[in-house]
Order: structure tokens, then sequence, then C-alpha cells
């Protein structure tokens, strides 16, 4: 199967799972909040696809590999694990939300939520054409060269900061106080991951401590 066919298949898949883990919980298809949040993260995940398969193949290839059997490091596959049960939480748990009522959001922080979902894309899709070297594994390849423009001038990890987006975006895209629950795990995981990353980075990477001295914050602007 060629790259583009399992990037393809791959995002039919997401869709499948992510209607299951939704409509499933809830008990019902009547979920207007999870309807729109699918459409927009599997509508925006297919330009993402269709952007990097004209513009950026290679880095198609490397975004396809993904999940904790792709990662060679041990200690990325468990965070990866544990990044995937939490992803899961993040939406199982306002489904469930959602049959019980145990909350109600309002629809204008529902909307909230969306448009982090939405900017999220788009700094994510700003990394991708400033590195394509952002594979979905942690790992240096051949020929493979510090990134120090656009996001990467602010903060030394900006796909960890589009990622923050989506975890703090997806329990208010789907209406659910209670779906908070899931950041104060979720968030402690994506640091291990960058500290970890940023370990591997300055051995094996030429130029990376440098960066690092030179960029200070590593996930929010200005802050940390």
């Amino acid at each position: 199967m060629t790259t583009t066919a399992r990037a393809w298949f791959g995002l039919v898949i997401l869709a499948v799972v992510m209607g299951a883990l939704l409509f499933a919980p809830a008990g019902t298809v009547d979920y207007w909040q999870a309807w729109v949040y699918v459409t927009i993260f599997i509508g925006a995940s297919a330009l993402t696809t269709l952007y990097l398969e004209k513009i950026d193949p290679a880095l198609l290839e490397r975004r396809v590999k993904a999940g904790p059997r792709a990662e060679k490091r041990p200690a990325q596959k468990i965070i990866m694990l544990l990044m995937s049960i939490g992803f899961i939480a993040l939406m199982v748990v306002p489904a469930l939300d959602h049959r019980f009522g145990w909350t109600h959001m309002s629809p204008a922080v529902v909307v909230a939520g969306d448009a982090l979902i939405v900017i999220g894309f788009i700094f994510t899709c700003r990394v991708y054409r400033e590195n394509t070297y952002t594979s979905a594994t942690i790992e240096v390849v051949e020929n493979q060269r510090v990134i120090t423009t656009g996001p990467y001038s602010i903060v030394r990890h900006p796909m960890y900061a589009s990622a923050l987006l989506y975890i703090l975006g997806t329990p208010m895209a789907l209406g659910s106080y209670w779906g908070l629950i899931a950041i104060p795990v979720l968030i402690p995981v994506l640091i291990w991951r960058l500290f970890d990353e940023e370990r591997m980075l300055a051995a094996s990477l030429p130029g990376y401590v440098e960066y690092q001295n030179r960029v200070r914050h590593r996930l929010v602007p200005f802050v940390w």
C-alpha cells in the first residue's frame, strides 16, 4: 500500500473510531457537539493530508508512522500508550456526560472549543511548512538539521503547543466540564515526551544544544 493510500485509509479508520468513541457512550446520535467536532477534526485532517501529499510527501510518510508500536524508544512507547488512553478519555467522558446530563456548557463555550481545534490545526500546518522533519515518532533521520525559523524561533516545541490547543479544546467542543478531568493527566505526559525528546535531540542532533540556549521557552511563549 502506498503512503498516500495508507494516509487516507488511516483517516477513514480514525473517523470510524472517533464516531464509535463518541456516539456509543453517548447512547445516541443526537449529539450536535460531537457531529461538529468530528466534522472539523476529520475535515481539517483531510485538508492537511492533501497539503502534505502535494507539498511534502516525505513528511506525509513520516506522519503516517505513528503510535506506540512505531516508537523505537521504550519510554516513548509508554508515553504514546498513555497519550492514546488520555485522548480516548477526552472523547468518552464528554460522551458519557452528554448521556447522563452531568454538566452543561453554553453554545458559546462549545464554539470556543471548536475554534481552539481549528487554530491548533492551523498552527500544526505552519509547523509542517517550516519543518519537514516533523516525524510522528521521536527520531533523528539522515541529513536532519535544527530548525530555528518560524514558530521554532518562539518555542522549541511548537507541535506540542498545537497539541495543547487540541487537549484544551476537545472537552469544550464536546460540551462537557467533566471532560476537563483528562487534561491534568495528559499535560504531564506531554511534558514527559517533550523532556525525553529534548534529551535525545541534544545527544544526537548537531546544533540542538546551541538552539536550546538561544530559544529559552519550550512550550508556551514567554512563559515556559
